[in-house]
């Protein structure tokens, strides 16, 4: 039972930066796992990055060196740190929750049960 809302979200050139924040509410925002997805119109949900309470991550190879996933327990806040931004990096990006004794795969969709609203970002030319 936990309330998600991500902001930060907006347009920027291609190698610019965005940091997305997703602010948690309810339950315990450090005893969960936190993932970021994004999804476009050409591309179904994806799994981008993740962290579960222990600060462990786990990011897709196409991020990897570019983008950075931490966490402020004290805030009940996660970040995305997103650099060097490329024009297939727009889409919806999403956070999620899950506990972690679910929590079997960061990257997982499947595993997460608590999602927020969703922020655009659009990277142009």
């Amino acid at each position: 039972q936990v309330q998600l809302v991500e902001s930060g979200g907006g347009s920027v050139e291609t190698g610019g930066s965005l940091r997305l924040s997703c602010v948690g509410s309810g339950l315990s925002f450090s005893s969960e796992c936190v993932g970021w997805f994004r999804q476009s119109p050409k591309k179904e949900r994806e799994g981008i990055a993740g962290i579960n309470s222990h600060g462990w991550t786990k990011y897709i190879e196409s991020v990897k060196g570019r983008f950075t996933i931490s966490r402020d327990n004290a805030k009940n806040t996660t970040y995305l740190q997103m650099n060097d931004l490329k024009t297939e990096g727009s889409a919806m990006y999403y956070c999620a929750a899950t506990p972690y004794s679910r929590c079997t795969n960061l990257l997982e969709k499947n595993d997460y049960d608590s999602w927020g609203q969703g922020t655009q970002v659009t990277v142009t030319s």
